[in-house]
């Protein structure tokens, strides 16, 4: 693997900035006005305490010239770019809660990629009544899971759809499983990075027990952390039948077997972001 087509991330200082995306209402804030880098954010900027990492991988971010790309989101965060560009491919898992949605978000947005949920996916194939989506209909039918060599296809197929393989792709949730992630590698699909989003589980199950919905306006609240802003908004408000934390920490289980289960495949691009509490991020690489 030559140089010229090195990507790398390398995080010099030891603070960087991420969201951490739990109040739908956070308006964008600047912790640091001065800084020549504007720091990518939806809602109230989150330090990260970082340990130095580098990931090397055959592939580059588009850029005409050769040479360190400071990101926007992060002050010394750079990225080398090689003139030979070929589109960044990432793959995210986060517990239910953790802000997984919002990070993807914010990662589209920033690097122009196509965002791949297998769930969503699904539900357009079977919608657009396609070979696989017929097939996977059958299951959904019964009650049955479909099977991951369907799911798998619907998957393989998407990322190699022209504005997957132009723009790049962020996958979503997917592999959950050892057999899932063998797969796409038999398919010769392997991302850049594998992001992993870690919350303590304390402040998960706190997260989603006190969340309520709007049913007027579909509108998400919190009881503590984004309360309503009256008693006739509260008044109305309901919970998820799942929203419990019994169900919650069983959620939680599954998710846990499900990272471990495929950690080991992409061990060696692995990035954890874990918060250590509600207001801080720490990396490790």
């Amino acid at each position: 693997m030559g140089s010229n087509s090195c990507l790398n991330f390398a995080i010099t200082h030891h603070c960087v900035y991420l969201s951490p995306s739990f109040s739908p209402n956070s308006k964008l804030h600047n912790p640091n006005p001065n800084h020549n880098q504007f720091l990518l954010s939806r809602s109230s900027f989150i330090p990260i305490a970082t340990s130095s990492f580098a990931l090397h991988s055959n592939h580059t971010l588009s850029h005409p010239r050769s040479k360190k790309l400071p990101l926007r989101n992060a002050p010394n965060f750079y990225v080398a770019a090689s003139a030979k560009a070929v589109p960044l491919k990432v793959m995210i898992s986060g517990a239910p809660a953790s802000g997984k949605g919002t990070q993807c978000e914010l990662i589209t947005q920033k690097y122009g990629l196509v965002h791949i949920a297998a769930g969503d996916l699904l539900r357009v194939e079977v919608a657009a009544a396609s070979e696989n989506g017929k097939r996977a209909k059958e299951y959904m039918e019964k009650g049955e899971l479909v099977p991951d060599e369907i799911v798998v296809m619907m998957v393989k197929e998407r990322l190699l759809q022209p504005d997957s393989q132009e723009k790049g792709w962020l996958l979503d949730g997917y592999p959950r499983s050892s057999s899932q992630a063998a797969a796409l590698e038999d398919f010769g699909i392997h991302p850049d990075i594998f992001i992993l989003l870690e919350v303590p589980e304390d402040n998960l199950v706190e997260r989603v027990v006190g969340r309520r919905l709007d049913p007027l306006t579909g509108k998400i609240y919190h009881l503590k952390y984004s309360p309503p802003e009256s008693e006739e908004i509260a008044s109305r408000l309901t919970q998820r039948f799942d929203d419990t934390e019994e169900r919650v920490k069983l959620r939680l289980h599954t998710h846990h077997q499900n990272v471990e289960a495929v950690l080991s495949t992409y061990k060696d691009i692995t990035v954890k972001a874990g918060m250590t509490n509600f207001s801080g991020w720490l990396i490790s690489g």
